[in-house]
């Protein structure tokens, strides 16, 4: 069965930190793009971090800069999204996704081909 399947969310205080994971099965994420978005009733999807393939250029949002870290497992198939210092803003459902790769293999910007279901962040005050 091809998915990617997010884990590590749940209740955390304010300040506190969480460790998400996106595993995926079935498809690789090796060799692509890998973003994490988050996403709230009323609130419309946004965009959290990405890590290329090799992991060496890394984007984030403004409001996440110098509190997530995105990284990418040894093994490949498992993107990392470590939250620290977390407050009431973040809290939201956090998925992943795979973006897709143009025939040359450079990104295809903002397309992505794969989502997990999401895990839910609530961070209390």
């Amino acid at each position: 069965q091809v998915q990617l399947v997010e884990s590590g969310g749940g209740l955390v205080q304010v300040g506190g930190s969480l460790r998400l994971s996106c595993t995926a099965s079935g498809i690789l994420l090796g060799g692509y793009p890998v973003g994490w978005f988050l996403q709230d009733p009323g609130r419309e999807r946004d965009f959290v971090a990405e890590i290329n393939w090799s992991g060496r250029n890394i984007n984030y949002a403004d409001s996440v800069k110098g509190r997530f870290t995105i990284s990418r497992g040894n093994a490949g198939n498992t993107v990392y999204l470590q939250m620290d210092s977390l407050n009431p803003h973040d809290t939201a459902v956090y998925s992943c996704a795979r973006e897709k790769l143009n025939n040359d293999s450079s990104p295809a910007r903002g397309k992505f081909d794969y989502w997990g279901q999401g895990t839910q962040v609530t961070v209390s005050s």
